[in-house]
């Protein structure tokens, strides 16, 4: 099996990690956590909407990158420092998942965490896609 490493300039560049990688033999593309973190490694938007719809818009730029699309998604896991007010914008945040990538839904968890990298940041996300 040999892997490829996709860091798009459209990205923050990456410290200590690659966006995607895309294994090839079964094409598996396993996707770093994406915050909502602009191409200067910033993070955006105040709100747990404002910074969900950067970090999964973020999450599919890298996908795309590796040649796949929102249906190859296989597995995302969300990491959220308040599950109560994810929970509580879960409609929002749905609308959202659909408008950037459709509704073709992969296995996905939500998982409450103390803080992530960034302190400003509120959400993450991470998965990957199995590409044909």
């Amino acid at each position: 099996m040999t892997t490829e490493r996709v860091n798009p300039p459209d990205l923050s560049p990456p410290a200590g990690f690659s966006h995607a990688v895309v294994a090839t033999g079964s094409r598996v593309v396993f996707l770093a956590g994406q915050t909502a973190l602009d191409t200067d490694g910033k993070v955006t938007g105040d709100t747990l909407l404002e910074q969900f719809e950067k970090a999964l818009g973020n999450l599919l730029t890298a996908l795309r990158a590796a040649g796949g699309t929102p249906a190859d998604l296989a597995r995302v896991t969300v990491y959220a420092t308040d599950v109560a007010a994810y929970r509580a914008h879960a409609p929002e945040l749905g609308r959202i998942w659909r408008r950037l990538a459709g509704r073709t839904y992969p296995a996905m968890a939500v998982v409450e965490v103390v803080r992530l990298w960034d302190e400003e940041a509120l959400v993450e996300l991470d998965g990957f896609a199995v590409l044909s």
